[in-house]
């Protein structure tokens, strides 16, 4: 016989594997702390990590330098320091430069602030983790210590319900062969428990602390990584190695379950940890109006200085001439030349002009984000009675993009799903038992009946089953539905014991602890298990099981089967799993399997996990014959496992079908009502999930994502589209694409587009594609093919591929990721976002799905079971996955459109209102003098025209959020960028410059050559007159352009005015101008030339003239019959509605290609470990020294499940 590779736990004599270069090595600080490594320059830290982590971005020293660094990162920020540092300059100064840096200190005071907030509270999460409470093995005994004190190379002890600080490799635990129950909810989002085992030499010698004090094993294993369900690396101890994987691997963030100690040495510390290494860094997020505007304020200051070289040059001209033209005059230029004049010029209009950028603006968006970002934390549709929580805003500057979402990565299990199964249907010999309303309510108000003490009566009494199945279980008649029963009590992994008179159920998974349950609750109790027997009550009779064998279940055989003897002598084999391999496995299809394959459909229908149940009766002979060969194939070396799967395929053939049952994987509220109206509103879903491929696929189904009538692509059909997309999108040689093309399924892209598509794909199939030299190893038959396309480079190749992948998922209406890594999911947002350039929200409840939110434009976390650090990370949190309609289609819209809004309104006032100073400038001999009083360009933007914008910015709306949910279709308009783009500001721009230039012209034409009634025709008149015409202009546009009135809008408008006329009566009086002649330059002006009849019509003159085009248009429009986007997108909806999608099974169930919904959620080996009895304590368990291994524990220790 050939000689084999040892095993885990093994010794592996001199054989080793690869050399790695992380070596630990136990209790021996010093010999890790002599390693250094560079990490900047000729900086060296330490190479070993310490166990403090730190996620906050700033401390006393970096706050200040690094957040101003980060907030000159806005163009707008660095203008306002230029524009402030030419007002320093005397000769060209207009105002002092303090009156600048004040606003503009405030706007960097407010962002600095908020920053300030956000990161305090990351210090305090910080604070908080670093201190928790564990174990360190210090000298000869163990110590309370803090986490921020572990180090590689420590043997830590964990109690049950600790959280693994570091990632340890398992040395032994209190429980049989060192076997260690963990949950990883976490991690993966999985709530059922796995288990870990240690090696056999530690978990024999380690009996003492003084044997873990004297423990110098050497761990040599793999760099730290974010690969988390991998680990490779060897133990040498007493001059002998042993292989580990991942089995023997505590990962941080993991949670000690159902295991009272255990003991670990510690591998990686902090930020070198599996999870830490999958927590991406906080990155700084700006939307995509933030990213626009920073290209605007450089395009305008661009045509800024352009517009100013312009004015200068013709100044500098303009000087020439008239100094050539009036030479008696030459006494006031003999200090100052024509080039001067221009030079002094360009920096008077740069000024001058500079507040075409007003800061005002910048501060006034801040309130508006802020006051916005209130309003969803009031809003009373997203309040939670039940938890008592209400939306938070996190983020306040992020408003407007959540009306630009076009891609939504979702978590399933607590964000979807509530991870609560209950069994809700069954049908048993031709007969459905379903709930109704009025069975429930009379089943709960009447008890069972059957005397078991070890019922909670305070819980809920068969709300599943009518109460027709209740009678005829105690009527025990019908002898299918007895059997149908006792499968469920006895066919199943779960471990039970006694606490206060009460039995309590331990299982790998949700789904079985709902069907023991359900058989508990019609009278079929599971009381007790030993290695190799079942106790069961049936309806108040005790009778005990012997196991002759427990034929585990795997992901490719979908199914478990248990193989007793009854108290009466015979042998049965009782089998459970999915219809497509039960049904296939009947001795007889007769009246009742197809009744049952009709109810499987209705079940598949309402999105129901299923399981067939089937049974029959073998024969001593047959027994004898198969148990013989099953001990031989067992004790094998060599093919064992399919010697056994084919024994096991043996003996589950020829069965009865007893029935089939169907379990409710509860999602929250309104998530199937709330993926439909994102879809409608152009929104595109994807899951990406810890969980399996079956419960992850099932869930899409439930939650609507999923439709019987959409086209699966799984990995055969991925690989076949990924490489038609590369011969499509590439010029490979002839050959390659020859053998691409022969190579090709009949499934092509273009062929497929005008259907329903959904992808599923796996974590590894993921790390196969974006990691094409892992595909070359893994897959042969894509050896050819990536050979010939690595011709293009590796760094381009890899990107094409990854271009390839992401077409191909984008091109899907549904994406479903199952079995994904943290790092794997940020990683599928970031591609997303890499080569579609699209807006991405994340929404996730764990810590697995922090480095997502903090990778996706938009992060929001869900307050839910798995703790608080998604939600710690997101800039918006949420109680319900349902409450995520709301948040977009009605805050994130009207966010959008009121910023857009704001943005057009804002602009438009002020190109209107001062781009007078051009024009003037061609009247005044391009002096750079101003055309408005001083007073006017400073209160212009802060009380002139600011609130009825502001109030704009707060409250507009264009159809209410009731309209808002009812047509998800408005929601495209923001995923185009139809409201604010370069266009609407070009438009903008145009329309501000002719109300400019109409304002200016006509109040020219009409002073021009004329003097009225109270003597006015002088330059302040006319400065007050084209101030009076662009102010009501921009009024009376910005009352045209708003949609939703309301008081405050009123409000607003009439304190403009009136402001207007206080300030001017202020500033124009004769008793400030006698105080403060230099500063007070228009006494009376206002007075004069507004109470003149000849200027009023003037002044209404130029407000029709300028509010014409608009009426114009919106005529226009309405009589040719051009609605808006959103009418027509109304009257559609009123036309068509959309109707709803009805899950129906399109497939008959006895094609080869149905949907099966089977319900197993645990993983391979609990049947093992039940048979072999190291999951069960004897009753004379060994004695320790120190007691590392109690004795004092029940006869039977459960198995795993998640505690409550």
């Amino acid at each position: 016989m050939a000689e084999q590779d040892p095993g885990p736990g093994c010794p592996a004599g001199k054989q080793q594997l690869p050399a790695f270069s992380w070596e630990v090595r136990a209790n021996d600080r010093s010999y890790h702390k002599q390693f250094k490594k560079k990490f900047a320059f000729c900086l060296t830290r330490e190479k070993y990590s310490g166990n403090a982590i730190k996620t906050a971005k700033y401390n006393i020293l970096t706050f200040l330098p690094l957040n101003l660094y980060e907030q000159f990162h806005r163009m707008a920020n660095v203008y306002f320091v230029f524009v402030i540092l030419l007002q320093t300059i005397p000769e060209i100064s207009t105002l002092p430069w303090y009156t600048l840096l004040f606003p503009l200190g405030c706007l960097l005071t407010i962002r600095g602030l908020r920053d300030l907030i956000d990161d305090i509270g990351r210090h305090q999460s910080d604070r908080n983790i670093n201190s928790r409470p564990c174990e360190i093995l210090s000298g000869k005994r163990f110590r309370w210590q803090q986490w921020r004190h572990i180090c590689v190379g420590d043997i830590v002890r964990l109690r049950k319900d600790s959280f693994v600080p570091a990632d340890m490799l398992l040395l032994c635990s209190s429980e049989p062969s060192s076997l260690c129950y963990v949950e990883t909810a976490e991690i993966d989002g999985e709530t059922n428990l796995k288990f870990r085992q240690a090696l056999l030499v530690t978990h024999q010698e380690l009996v003492s602390e003084e044997s873990m004090a004297a423990f110098d094993g050497r761990v040599t294993c793999e760099e730290p990584n974010s690969r988390m369900h991998s680990f490779t690396g060897t133990l040498e101890w007493r001059g002998e190695s042993f292989s580990l994987d991942s089995e023997r691997i505590l990962l941080r963030g993991c949670r000690l379950r159902n295991t009272d100690l255990c003991y670990g040495l510690v591998l990686y510390a902090g930020f070198d940890s599996k999870i830490m290494r999958n927590c991406g860094k906080i990155q700084r997020k700006k939307t995509k109006l933030d990213r626009l505007m920073d290209r605007l304020v450089i395009m305008i200051f661009l045509g800024l200085l352009l517009t100013s070289l312009c004015l200068a040059v013709a100044s500098g001209f303009w000087a020439k001439t008239f100094q050539e033209d009036h030479s008696y005059l030459s006494a006031l230029y003999q200090h100052t030349t024509p080039a001067q004049q221009a030079f002094f010029s360009f920096w008077g209009f740069t000024i001058l002009l500079s507040i075409i950028i007003p800061m005002s603006m910048y501060i006034t968006f801040e309130f508006v984000y802020l006051v916005n970002s209130f309003f969803i934390n009031w809003d009373l549709e997203m309040y939670y009675p039940v938890k008592d929580i209400p939306a938070q805003a996190r983020s306040t500057s992020l408003n407007d993009q959540l009306g630009q979402i076009e891609y939504i990565f979702s978590d399933k299990t607590g964000t979807l799903t509530q991870n609560v199964m209950t069994f809700k249907k069954c049908c048993i010999n031709g007969t459905i038992y379903a709930a109704s309303g009025a069975d429930t309510a009379q089943e709960n108000k009447q008890p069972l009946g059957l005397g078991l003490n070890w019922r909670q009566q305070e819980e809920k009494k068969l709300d599943f089953c009518k109460v027709t199945l209740l009678e005829a279980a105690q009527q025990d008649t019908d002898p299918v539905l007895r059997e149908f029963l006792r499968l469920l009590a006895l066919c199943h992994t779960v471990m039970v014991e006694e606490k206060g008179g009460q039995l309590v159920y331990q299982a790998a998974s949700p789904d079985e602890e709902a069907l023991v349950l359900a058989a508990r609750d019609l009278g079929y109790v599971f009381l007790a298990r030993t290695q190799d027997t079942i106790t069961i009550s049936e309806l108040g009779v005790k009778r005990t099981y012997k196991v002759l064998a427990m034929l585990d279940f795997s992901s490719d055989r979908r199914r478990m089967s248990v193989l007793v003897r009854d108290p009466q002598g015979r042998i049965r084999l009782y089998t459970k799993g999915a219809d497509t391999v039960i049904l296939e496995r009947l001795q007889r299809r007769g009246p009742s399997e197809s009744f049952t394959e009709m109810a499987l459909d209705h079940f598949a229908q309402e999105t129901l996990r299923t399981l067939c149940l089937a049974s029959k009766e073998v024969s001593e002979a047959e027994y004898s014959s198969w148990s013989r060969r099953h001990h031989q194939a067992s004790v094998r070396l060599r093919d064992r496992a399919p010697q056994l799967h084919r024994l096991y395929e043996e003996m589950e053939q020829d069965l009865q079908l007893l029935g089939a049952t169907a379990i409710e994987d509860k999602l929250q509220d309104g998530v199937p009502e709330t993926i439909q109206l994102l879809k409608l509103g152009n929104i595109k879903v994807w899951v990406l999930t810890g969980d399996k491929q079956e419960t992850a696929v099932n869930i899409g189904y439930a939650c609507k994502l999923l439709t019987d009538d959409m086209e699966i692509l799984e990995e055969r059909e991925i690989s076949d589209i990924l490489k038609a997309y590369w011969v499509s999108n590439n010029n490979l040689s002839s050959s390659g694409e020859a053998f691409c093309s022969s190579n090709l399924s009949p499934q092509r892209p273009e062929a497929s587009r005008h259907k329903k598509r959904a992808l599923i794909i796996s974590g590894d199939l993921l790390d196969k594609i974006l990691q094409t030299e892992e595909v070359l190893k893994e897959q042969g038959r894509l050896r050819r093919w990536l050979a010939a396309c690595r011709a293009t480079g590796s760094q381009e190749q890899g990107s094409l591929v990854e271009k390839a992948f992401v077409d191909l998922a984008t091109s899907c209406q549904a994406v479903i990721c199952c079995r994904v890594t943290p790092k794997q999911k940020a990683l599928i947002v970031q591609l997303v976002k890499k080569h579609k350039n699209v807006t991405t929200l994340a929404i996730g409840d764990g810590a697995n799905d922090v480095n997502m939110i903090k990778t996706a434009d938009i992060g929001v976390g869900i307050s839910g079971l798995e703790g608080m650090q998604a939600v710690q990370c997101s800039d918006y949190a949420l109680a319900q996955f349902c409450f995520l309609q709301r948040l977009l289609l009605v805050h994130g819209r009207w966010g959008y459109l009121r910023v857009c809004k704001f943005l057009c309104c804002f602009f438009y006032k002020t190109f209107a209102g001062l781009m007078a100073q051009v024009w003037f400038a061609f009247h005044s001999g391009f002096t750079a003098q101003p055309l408005y009083e001083g007073w006017f360009l400073a209160l212009y933007n802060i009380f002139y025209t600011a609130y009825p914008v502001l109030s704009v910015g707060l409250l507009e709306q264009d159809v209410s959020a009731k309209k808002s949910l009812e047509f998800p279709e408005l929601y495209v308009i923001g995923q185009q960028d139809q409201l604010f783009n370069y266009r609407v500001f070009g438009v903008t721009f145009l329309h501000g410059a002719s109300t400019s230039l109409a304002s200016f012209y006509i109040a020219l034409w009409a002073f021009q050559d004329h003097v009225g009634s109270k003597a006015v025709g002088d330059y302040e008149s006319f400065a007050v007159t084209v101030a009076t015409s662009a102010l009501l202009s921009v009024l009376v546009e910005i009352i045209l352009d708003t949609k939703f009135w309301t008081v405050l809008s009123f409000l607003m408008v009439t304190a403009s005015l009136l402001f207007f006329c206080l300030f001017s009566f202020l500033t124009q009086s004769a008793d400030a101008f006698r105080l403060a002649p230099a500063v007070f330059r228009f006494p009376d002006a206002s007075r004069n030339a507004l109470t003149d009849p000849y200027v009023l019509l003037v002044v209404l003159l130029s407000l029709v003239v300028n509010t014409i085009p608009s009426l114009t248009i919106q005529l226009y429009h309405s009589m040719a019959g051009k609605a808006t986007i959103q009418q027509k997108i109304c009257l559609k909806a009123r036309r068509a509605p959309e109707p709803s999608v009805e899950l129906r099974a399109h497939m008959p169930r006895g094609s080869a290609r149905r949907r099966s919904s089977y319900a197993f959620s645990h993983q391979e080996g609990y049947a093992g470990l039940i048979t072999r009895g190291q999951s069960l304590r004897s009753r004379a368990a060994r004695s320790t020294p120190q007691l590392l291994h109690p004795a004092t524990a029940p006869p039977v220790r459960p198995l795993p499940a998640p505690s409550p």
